[in-house]
């Protein structure tokens, strides 16, 4: 079956989320690749770029969290957008409190984690970095969605 890995853009500080992320979810980066490792005469990389993220992979369990810098010639990444959520399935209420409260510090809170009234042990929040997460529990549930 596929896989569904997200993958976030940010404004100069990926590599700081990242390493925070690392810090909640544990693990090692897969990857970590800066603009300066392609720069040429038909892609100029600046100075002040140049060791900035192109593209980082952290992975979580079987998926792989992934972004990069958007370089400033693209214009910024709206931090404030609120289309999309990344959604973390918890195999434990233990491992969703570990989650919620390592990667809530310094955001802000949308629905604490708390049973929800669909009968899951449930958070909505954006991080300190903008990131919108939802982070979801079912005792009843054996296949995580």
């Amino acid at each position: 079956m596929a896989q569904i890995n997200p993958h976030i853009n940010f404004n100069g500080n990926a590599e700081e989320a990242f390493t925070f992320y690392k810090s909640v979810f544990g693990g090692e980066f897969a990857k970590i690749i800066r603009f300066k490792e392609f720069s040429s005469p038909e892609f100029p990389v600046s100075e002040q770029e140049e060791n900035k993220i192109m593209h980082i992979a952290l992975p979580i369990g079987k998926n792989v969290l992934m972004a990069n810098d958007v370089p400033e010639i693209m214009g910024r990444t709206n931090e404030n957008e609120n289309r999309s959520k990344i959604s973390i399935s918890a195999e434990s209420k233990e491992e969703a409190e570990k989650l919620f409260n390592g990667l809530s510090v310094g955001g802000q809170i949308e629905m604490p984690l708390e049973e929800s009234p669909w009968g899951t042990y449930f958070a909505m929040f954006r991080d300190k970095y903008g990131i919108e997460w939802m982070v979801d529990f079912d005792p009843n549930n054996t296949v995580q969605i």
